[in-house]
């Protein structure tokens, strides 16, 4: 698209000013923000930060939780031609040092009292840090530091500016290109500092249009805006797509509210990581073990049905009289009910992405009729690369490349990514930019996978993470930890996996298991516990524990390529792994060398055939305090199965 977020905005505006842009669910009611209104509060802001001095190119950054304030604060630096870098609001305080000092970042917009203490804590380490901006006042009354104020007083700023110079939001909007940089995002910074992904309003328009077009999207949609505005994924759908449509952004209350606020709005448009429908799944298997014996029955009953005939049903295959009635029936009394509890009764078209989701877990939405999909995509290419069509949603695929995108395979089996929505460069890196777009503009994706014989991209791990046993009975037998992991995280008592094996003679692994659900199971047969490290290591919890295992074991020899990673030995860890203590990314994706290397003791006694290891680990609470978390871990052995296919 030849054009801009703010040109976007303001055609909106100028067509549908009365129409609704933006919702914010405030002190329990939902507040509307309409086209017309954005339109004059983006044009005060973006007044008020050239009063401050914010010229084009300058960085900016913005942290919260979405918020439409903030929504249009990144639009009023876009309308200046300067760049929004939008930063985890959910980051330890030493996390913000590096992007600050690496982007330049002069000013800042954020939230609320906690982002304000993170920026002042850290504002001598960022000595280019001026000005602070906040949304929410509250407990910032009696603060009094040079270059803090509220964003009101910017706004009012920004109007009286406005009167003075007429034209110069007029005159800035116009001379502003589709290729001009509209955004930076930082990578997670697995393996050491993150990058800085610069994006022009062209690569995320282009992929917001295409995207668009595919699903058929409309002014109509409505989207709950829950997830970090950092994540490339979240900016997509509800800042690129919003605009590119012009449908609906709900804002929740809070973070505590979003399962509530899912219901009132009811999206038809919704988009989440695989650990959101992890997280909903658990809540739904928690309940039903506490419901009554007759609905329990009437539960397994028709989810056995659905199992059968549901994604069948989804893809357009024609059924049976007895299954079309059946399921019909289960529909009325178990699928229906379920999809209002959820609050996915009104969605469309639903999306996962950010890694890949357990095919257990993605059969489960779809039997029960949600339009659950894949999409395939990354931080540098805009995220749209393949999207899956209605009718062709597969668990072991993530679609067909979509309209613009050309996709080979290198010698070694990494796929290479040809985009219109690709980055401009990593900022400041161009080593990095170098290492993964050639001359020619092909991206290294660093995944390994192919294109099946109907055109759909299968993915079948990190390249870097896909390894081989070494020696044994498997010995040469392909390891894709991701995989496994995936179908362990099927199971409602697992939250996190982590699995070994790459050059070892069998595959061990790492579990946390999920404490609400586990709990809720332990209470149910008054199995007292003191806390997660207790309840871990609880003999019965192992036990549960096995047998998932085990169940995935039996999965897995069912798989030609990979029978050989079954799972032989396995540990729960007594403590959770948290994006805090450096184990997970802010999108809890685990770091699996760093796991590695930090309980390298727990890896040994995996190996070593030890039965139990000590183990005391350094740990940071939510307040900042550090203390230490010790146990004596049991290590068990798990039941393997002989491969059922062979081959051909």
């Amino acid at each position: 698209m030849q054009t801009t977020f703010v040109r976007l905005m303001l055609d909106h505006a100028a067509k549908r000013p009365t129409a609704a842009a933006l919702r914010e669910k405030e002190y329990g009611i939902w507040q509307t923000t309409t086209w017309g209104d954005l339109a004059q509060r983006v044009r005060h802001l973006a007044c008020g930060l050239s009063a401050a001095g914010l010229k084009r190119g300058d960085h900016v950054v913005v942290i919260g939780d979405n918020r439409p304030r903030l929504t249009a604060s990144m639009l009023a630096v876009q309308a200046l031609g300067a760049v929004p870098v939008p930063l985890y609001q959910d980051a330890a305080t030493t996390e913000f040092v590096f992007p600050i000092n690496n982007a330049d970042v002069g000013y800042a917009i954020v939230e609320d009292q906690e982002q304000v203490d993170k920026l002042l804590e850290i504002r001598p380490q960022c000595p280019g840090l001026a000005r602070i901006w906040f949304d929410d006042p509250r407990g910032l009354r009696h603060y009094d530091e040079p270059g803090l104020a509220p964003l009101d007083a910017l706004i009012e700023s920004g109007r009286a500016h406005g009167q003075a110079h007429p034209t110069l939001f007029d005159t800035i909007v116009a001379a502003g290109q589709a290729d001009d940089v509209a955004a930076m995002f930082f990578t997670s910074g697995t393996t050491g500092n993150p990058k800085g992904v610069v994006h022009t309003h062209f690569s995320l328009l282009d992929r917001a249009a295409a995207g668009k077009n595919f699903d058929h999207l409309t002014e109509r949609e409505e989207v709950l805006a829950y997830l970090p505005p950092a994540w490339i994924g979240q900016n997509i759908f509800s800042f690129a797509q919003w605009l590119a449509c012009g449908y609906i952004v709900n804002c929740p209350e809070s973070a505590a509210t979003v399962a509530i606020d899912l219901k009132e709005i009811g999206p038809t448009y919704y988009f989440a990581p695989p650990r959101i429908f992890e997280g909903m799944l658990t809540t739904v298997m928690i309940r039903m073990e506490d419901a009554s014996r007759i609905k329990r029955a009437l539960f397994h009953h028709f989810m056995g049905l659905a199992k059968r005939v549901g994604p069948a049903r989804m893809d357009g295959h024609a059924l049976g009289l007895l299954d079309r009635l059946h399921y019909a029936l289960g529909n009325l009394v178990v699928y229906g009910p379920l999809r209002n509890t959820l609050g996915l009764s009104r969605v469309r078209v639903a999306y996962t992405a950010g890694e890949a989701i357990g095919p257990d877990l993605f059969s489960f939405y779809r039997s029960i009729g949600i339009n659950l999909k894949q999409l395939y995509g990354s931080t540098e290419t805009a995220v749209f690369v393949c999207l899956q069509p209605d009718h062709e949603a597969r668990a072991d695929t993530v679609g067909v490349p979509v309209d613009g995108v050309q996709i080979k395979l290198s010698d070694s089996g990494e796929l290479l990514v040809k985009s219109p929505g690709l980055l401009k460069e990593y900022y400041k890196n161009p080593a990095a930019t170098a290492e993964v777009l050639t001359a020619d503009g092909w991206y290294h994706t660093g995944d390994a996978g192919f294109l099946d014989a109907s055109g759909h991209l299968k993915i079948i791990d990190r390249a870097k993470d896909v390894g081989r046993l070494m020696g044994g009975a498997n010995d040469g037998a392909m390891f894709a930890p991701k995989y496994v992991e995936n179908k362990l995280k099927f199971f409602p008592f697992v939250k996190e996996a982590v699995a070994f094996g790459d050059r070892r003679e069998k595959v061990c692994a790492f579990v946390n298991i999920d404490f609400e659900a586990v709990g809720n199971w332990a209470e149910r047969r008054n199995l007292p516990y003191a806390g997660y490290t207790d309840l871990a290591q609880k003999a019965e919890v192992y036990d549960m524990v096995r047998d998932c295992v085990e169940q995935v074991n039996a999965d897995l020899a069912r798989d030609e390529l990979l029978a050989g990673s079954q799972i032989h030995r396995f540990l729960i860890l007594h403590k959770e792994l948290d994006a805090d203590d450096g184990e997970m990314t802010r999108t809890r994706k685990v770091k699996r060398g760093y796991i590695s290397d930090k309980y390298q003791v727990l890896v040994d006694a995996l190996y070593g055939g030890r039965a139990e290891q000590f183990i005391e680990t350094a740990v940071k609470f939510e307040d900042g305090r550090t203390g230490s978390v010790s146990a004596t871990l049991k290590i068990q052995d798990v039941k393997t199965f002989a491969s059922t296919r062979k081959a051909a």
